[in-house]
């Protein structure tokens, strides 16, 4: 019994890190992240918090990608960049995206 309230409370204190941890729509309006030219996301500002949202949003797009590469005889690459170039288009403005030269720049 013991065990099992002591993993419920586990539980929910890792639930609760999750909820305290900044959302993609939070950080990309208060110009944390932004979109990059290979379909990924970057960090224009660093914290722990940003870090680790951007690999978890990062790790589930390359799983998206690989996939849709494979149903359509595509490269990994190709995919990510085309997903790229949409993202940056649909980047409102005022939000930071990934300039040619590598570069941060609010669009």
């Amino acid at each position: 019994m013991i065990k099992r309230i002591s993993m419920g409370l586990l539980a929910l204190l890792l639930s609760a890190s999750v909820f305290a941890a900044i959302t993609l729509d939070a950080a990309k309006s208060q110009g944390l992240v932004g979109e990059q030219l290979d379909g990924y996301l970057g960090i224009v500002v660093a914290s722990d918090d940003v870090s680790a949202l951007v690999t978890d949003i990062n790790a589930k797009r390359q799983q998206a990608y690989a996939k849709i590469a494979k149903q359509n005889q595509l490269t990994l690459e190709q995919v990510a960049v085309l997903a790229g170039k949409k993202a940056i288009d649909k980047t409102p403005s005022g939000q930071f995206i990934q300039a040619a030269d590598g570069t941060w720049m609010k669009k």
